[in-house]
């Protein structure tokens, strides 16, 4: 204890004890260990474990999204757009951040064209995610309108839809994509990867709510897809469209299918199907419409195969142009079945046989000839085999090997039955006839040149058979009909008796025409064929041969071709 003096008073003065010293020591070592380890921890995320954690925190900011490919045109043979894409919104929500206020959630649902209480039921469903979607492809406009009510959780997304300029006129040939836009059907299908393009991807960053904060860059650009330019020349098409459609209406048919090829290069000119669809409202599609019958559906083609039957019988040297067959007393019984004409013609030379449609003088001619002499000849002329257009679901027809036909068999071949081919097949097979005996193979694309034909029929015996198809439509035969004002066209008829379960029908048909036009100079070949026409006639010639007539005359004065000076 010290003592002070202070003015003549003494006072005690009190000393710390030691203890105080030594608190105080403890309080200092304790804050510099804390802010040792605080250095150290700061060190350990800054430095050492910087990487993990950067990559932890870009995981959960940092996102890749994709950027759409625009989906390639496809366009007719003369650059008219048959399949474009087009942009479209697609909205989407978080349920979670979609508010609660009923006056919002309405106001909503009324711009999404939806009731109050569907959209709370789908609200309802996705109750759990973040995600779900609102609306798909709308139009900006549309989008915009409800973006604007600024309605918490509702989202854009940037995407393309496909549009059809032609609509219902080339549907199943073009095919469709789906809500993805990604081919589903027809040539939108086969050429997927080549129309769809390869996305883009860049790299944004978004708040844990899935907003977008900021966008860093573009990673890969998008790359649009291939532009697809087909044979078919629009125009064609439409005016084929229209006339088939006619003809079904008028004849209460079941649908029909009009094929017409290039004679010169085997491009399909037009593919018209019916019934059809709009794939651009497909509400209340008949699925029937979705069916390329032209590429996929085959039938027993019946009398126009006889002019294919009669190169191989020129061809096989037993009998000459001139020949003349007695078709009396108009049946013959072969393998206890008969065969029968419309009625007795009598003597017929190959001309009059054609013309006259006779199922003897084939039947007759065709007996002559080794077992499988037609046989060959159809398989040379493609039937039987796949045409090769890449079409998804092409069919190859059906041509049953000769293996121990009997006559009967060998008679029906000669005139069309028992045999199936698809209406493409058949108008390939007559380039043959219109290409100096070269068959050409079909094409659904522009070709920038003609492909190398494939010989099938010798050319004396295939220039002998176009004059014989032009007396076929002559002012008194059966295919009078499908002559063409101005220019000289050939062709044949075929009726054909449908199948069913208990065999050949009594009052199911279909009717088919083929021709070549002009005879001249051949530049189109075209198949017609009218399914079950119910209004009273039937007959190829009264049914399909007029729509020949009507579309092949458009269709040359469309292409240029100028009329023949001479027309019978």
């Amino acid at each position: 204890m010290k003592h002070e003096r202070r003015g003549g008073i003494s006072r005690q003065m009190p000393i710390a004890p030691p203890l105080a010293g030594g608190r105080f020591l403890f309080i200092l070592i304790i804050v510099g260990l804390a802010s040792v380890i605080l250095i150290g921890r700061i060190t350990l995320l800054q430095v050492i474990d910087r990487p993990f954690l950067q990559s932890q925190g870009d995981a959960r900011t940092l996102r890749h999204e994709a950027i759409s490919a625009h989906r390639g045109m496809i366009t007719d043979r003369n650059g008219e757009p048959l399949a474009i894409s087009t942009p479209v919104v697609t909205l989407w929500a978080n349920p979670q951040e979609l508010p609660t206020d009923v006056i919002q959630r309405l106001m909503l649902a009324q711009a999404l064209g939806l009731s109050l209480d569907d959209f709370e039921s789908r609200v309802a469903r996705f109750s759990n995610r973040e995600f779900m979607y609102l609306r798909r492809q709308m139009t900006p406009e549309a989008a915009q309108r409800v973006l604007d009510l600024r309605v918490p959780g509702v989202y854009p997304q940037r995407e393309y839809k496909r549009y059809y300029p032609a609509g219902e006129v080339a549907a199943q040939l073009l095919g469709v994509t789906n809500v993805d836009d990604v081919g589903q059907e027809g040539l939108e299908l086969a050429y997927q990867p080549y129309l769809a393009g390869r996305p883009g991807q860049r790299r944004v960053i978004k708040d844990r709510r899935g907003r977008l904060v900021r966008e860093l860059g573009v990673i890969r650009e998008a790359q649009p897809g291939g532009e697809l330019t087909l044979a078919i020349d629009q125009r064609i098409q439409y005016m084929a469209y229209r006339e088939l459609r006619a003809a079904v209406a008028e004849h209460e048919a079941d649908g029909g299918v009009l094929v017409m090829l290039d004679a010169r290069s085997g491009e399909v000119l037009a593919m018209a199907n019916l019934p059809s669809y709009n794939p651009n409202n497909r509400a209340g599609l008949d699925p029937r419409g979705l069916r390329n019958q032209a590429l996929v559906d085959v039938f027993e083609p019946g009398s126009v195969m006889k002019p294919l039957a009669m190169a191989a019988i020129l061809e096989s040297g037993v009998v000459n142009r001139n020949v003349v067959v007695d078709t009396s007393p108009g049946w013959m019984r072969i393998d206890q079945f008969t065969i029968r004409d419309i009625r007795n013609y009598g003597e017929l030379d190959l001309a009059g046989i054609l013309e006259k449609s006779s199922n003897i003088g084939m039947s007759r001619l065709a007996l002559q000839l080794s077992d499988t002499a037609i046989w060959e000849k159809y398989n040379q002329l493609g039937l039987g085999q796949s045409p090769g257009t890449g079409f998804p679901g092409e069919s190859t027809g059906s041509l049953p090997a000769p293996v121990r036909w009997s006559r009967s068999e060998r008679a029906a071949f000669s005139y069309g039955y028992g045999l199936s081919v698809s209406a493409l097949q058949l108008a390939s097979a007559y380039t043959a006839l219109a290409n100096n005996g070269e068959r050409l193979p079909p094409s659904l694309l522009r070709l920038s040149e003609p492909p190398q034909g494939i010989p099938a029929i010798s050319p004396s015996v295939a220039n002998d058979l176009l004059d014989i198809l032009e007396t076929s439509v002559g002012a008194y035969s059966g295919g009078r009909r499908a002559r063409v004002e101005g220019y000289r066209v050939g062709g044949k008829t075929g009726t054909v008796r449908k199948t069913g379960q208990q065999g050949y029908s009594t009052d199911a048909y279909r009717s088919v025409f083929a021709g070549i036009a002009p005879i001249s100079d051949p530049r189109i070949v075209t198949v017609v064929m009218i399914d079950h026409p119910r209004a009273g006639q039937f007959y190829g010639g009264a049914v399909a041969a007029p729509v020949f007539s009507s579309v092949t005359g458009n269709a040359l004065r469309l292409l240029d071709v100028p009329p023949d000076h001479e027309v019978e």
